[in-house]
């Protein structure tokens, strides 16, 4: 292996007292643990908001007087002895779970994801699927399963969003500032940029530099082809996430696949289970099989070789969601490939056809599918769906037969639980509950929890989600870029004391964020209602070249500027991992209506509801399974006929819901100012919930049906 050292790690400006603080700033632990980020905040408050909870930005700014004061703070050092011992033991101890038979040898789970959503401070995400990824890494890390993780540090990130004068979203780049957040390049001994040549592809020299993150005991590498070496087009290759231009998208599925197995061999990361988030990376299979191939098999046992090693897991039932590339493309670029494999080019193109449409172009999840030893939908109905979806790749099979498994997705609990939420567990479930969350027991003590407690909580969560985002409005007045009507459409007259939905999402169109609006008059009465109105923030993006979701942001934000809707509407831009955490925490009740049964799983409805948010819902994805009928609410017609029918149906089932169910039980409060009834629905919400879509509860059902059969027979024998 070679040698190699990270940049980033050394903080000079910090006394030695301190020095600690450097290594904790440049790992993401302390971004799920409130008692590091309460460290950092007691620095200085007003740097750490500045920063944008930013420990990395923010000790490289902070003035030697403020860091040598804080070595004369008794009160500070206490506190930082005690975060400092609470990392290096989490860093340092093996966590073995009664259910867990780890060897002591065993090879890691190698994760390939696209993307990952970590912190707001790495924006490497464009939405679910990274935040699932990011959940994932973080929890093989608090259970101690082995794992090393693979992924692309894009300097344009994905992209910014503002809304103009016209009510449009315009996307800007703002670059990723790479040396001011909690990642690090990997530099060789001489201090020069550490580089992987990706072999195999024709035409185009391809060198990449690597990034670290750590997460916790999990060490994720970053690949970026904006290096000097490379060409100027090379060089833009991972410049920014879902690119629209086809060549570019394929070369950022070779490099994921192919460069990215390269990178953990070139670091000496072996591995005993690949594991694909999505087919992006499903190259990675036909390079595993290329290093089979090079030890002696034929393709065949490689082949079965790889599939005692292999996961994949697929999440778009939507078929315009799995990448499909021109033959001749391909074969441009992976000429020289299968040869290595021992295939010829109809061999090599037939493993990405798809059977009923096989002229269609390689088809990444076909190629997953045809590889992959295990295969996993991330719900009940989604492995309904997906099995349905490719029945004819197994033709002599039953649909309910094709093999393919599901996990329903989980969110981590300690990065989207609020920590005052958490604080006020803490008291009434006793010391250590959290290490067990996903014990259904445990939150039975919810019932412990004064209603006037948790109301009072909430509350106050979301007076902080209004300031917030009156906050945002504020600062976009003052560019003097806006007019007034388009600042009142961002939510500047919203009121906490309204019941208050929310709907956060990438503004796709099956996922119908203007259903609500189907009915004008029915809404506007419902809204501004004297006594009992209703208040409803948006917010998303839409992908820089689908037209018709920006025609939806249009739409929605025309209605939030719209004086007949009282500004109760309001469209908060540029949705991201921060604006999120708000918005879960703060909100009343969380929205959810998309076009079944096109929602994988969804995971914001349960970030949601595990902070006493309940969700209100179409009979799809995870609420299939998660509503208990007085955990939230579901509507829906089940219409199968004409898209407005549809429509039409389901909104109306919503004012219904709205007028006869939530409005009267939100406005139903006692003389303390407490809505019993509403917290009824909070308090299942959370009960019901939080052990049971957990990533803690995923992960642990990930390791029974696929990681256990490599981790606990240890390195003999992992991957053939």
């Amino acid at each position: 292996m070679p040698s190699y050292q990270l940049s980033n790690n050394d903080f000079p400006n910090l006394p030695t007292r301190i020095k600690g603080l450097g290594g904790l700033a440049e790992n993401l632990w302390w971004s799920w643990n409130p008692q590091a980020r309460t460290l950092f905040k007691m620095l200085d408050r007003q740097a750490w908001k500045e920063s944008n909870h930013n420990p990395d930005l923010m000790l490289k700014q902070l003035s030697a007087g403020v860091l040598a004061r804080a070595t004369r703070d008794d009160n500070f050092l206490r506190h930082y002895d005690l975060v400092m011992y609470l990392f290096e033991k989490y860093l340092n101890e093996r966590v073995l779970y009664p259910e867990f038979e780890l060897q002591p040898d065993a090879l890691p789970i190698a994760y390939f994801s696209a993307e990952y959503g970590l912190h707001h401070s790495l924006p490497f995400y464009a939405g679910g699927l990274g935040f699932l990824a990011g959940d994932h890494l973080k929890e093989c890390s608090d259970l101690g399963i082995p794992m090393v993780a693979v992924g692309f540090m894009y300097p344009g990130g994905y992209l910014n969003q503002v809304i103009n004068r016209d009510g449009w979203q315009e996307n800007f780049t703002q670059k990723v500032d790479k040396d001011a957040a909690s990642i690090s390049r990997l530099l060789t001994d001489n201090g020069e940029q550490f580089c992987v040549r990706v072999p195999y592809i024709n035409h185009t020299p391809v060198e990449v530099g690597v990034w670290k993150v750590s997460v916790g005991r999990v060490g994720l590498y970053l690949m970026d082809t904006d290096i000097v070496s490379n060409s100027d087009w090379v060089r833009a290759i991972s410049q920014r996430l879902y690119t629209s231009n086809v060549t570019q998208r394929l070369l950022q599925e070779i490099l994921l696949g192919i460069g990215g197995s390269r990178v953990l061999a070139t670091l000496g990361h072996d591995f005993g289970m690949l594991h694909l988030n999505e087919g992006h990376a499903a190259f990675a299979l036909l390079e595993k099989i290329r290093e089979f191939v090079e030890q002696g098999a034929d393709f065949a046992q490689a082949r079965k070789q790889l599939a005692a090693m292999s996961l994949f897991t697929t999440h778009t039932p939507v078929p315009a969601g799995h990448d499909i590339f021109p033959f001749d493309l391909v074969e441009k670029y992976l000429e020289g490939y299968w040869p290595l494999l021992g295939l010829d080019r109809e061999g090599f193109m037939e493993l990405g056809r798809h059977p009923d449409n096989p002229e269609a172009g390689f088809n990444m999840t076909a190629l997953a599918l045809r590889l992959s030893g295990n295969v996993n939908a991330v719900s009940q109905k989604h492995g309904e769906v997906t099995r349905g979806m490719w029945h004819c790749m197994w033709p002599d099979k039953a649909e309910a037969d094709v093999p393919i498994d599901y996990v329903t997705n989980g969110v981590h609990l300690p990065t989207w639980l609020e920590p005052k939420m958490r604080l006020l567990f803490n008291r009434y479930f006793g010391e250590g509950w959290i290490n067990v969350h996903d014990n259904p027991a445990i939150w039975q003590f919810i019932e412990e929890i004064p209603d006037s407690e948790l109301w009072q909580l909430h509350y106050w969560l979301k007076l902080k989600l209004v300031n917030y985002i009156r906050q945002k409005a504020r600062d976009r007045w003052d560019t003097g870029e806006v007019d007034p009507s388009q600042i009142m459409g961002m939510g500047t007259l919203l009121d906490p004391s309204v019941l208050t939905l929310g709907f956060a999402r990438r503004f796709a169109t099956y996922k119908r964020a203007d259903l609500i609006f189907h009915d004008l008059d029915r809404l506007k009465k419902i809204i501004n209602d004297p006594w009992r109105p209703v208040q409803i923030l948006f917010a998303g993006k839409s992908h820089p070249e689908d037209a018709k979701g920006h025609e939806l942001i249009h739409r929605v934000f025309e209605f939030a500027r719209d004086p007949q809707m009282g500004g109760r509407i309001a469209f908060v831009e540029n949705y991201n991992e921060q604006l999120g955490q708000y918005m879960v925490h703060g909100v009343d009740a969380w929205l959810n209506n998309p076009v079944p049964p096109m929602e994988a799983s969804g995971t914001s409805g349960m970030k949601a509801a595990l902070n006493g948010v309940p969700h209100v819902s179409i009979p799809d994805g995870w609420w299939l399974e998660g509503y208990n009928k007085n955990n939230g609410w579901q509507f829906g017609s089940g219409r199968k006929g004409s898209d407005s029918g549809r429509d039409r149906d389901d909104a109306a089932q919503l004012y219904d819901l709205l007028e006869q169910e939530m409005i009267p039980l939100y406005y139903e409060a006692a003389e303390d100012g407490t809505p019993h009834s509403w917290v009824r629905y909070m308090k299942e919400s959370i009960k019901s919930t939080a052990p049971h879509f957990s990533s803690r509860r995923m992960v642990k059902e990930y390791y029974r049906k696929f990681y256990a059969q490599v981790l606990e027979r240890g390195s003999e024998n992992c991957g053939g």
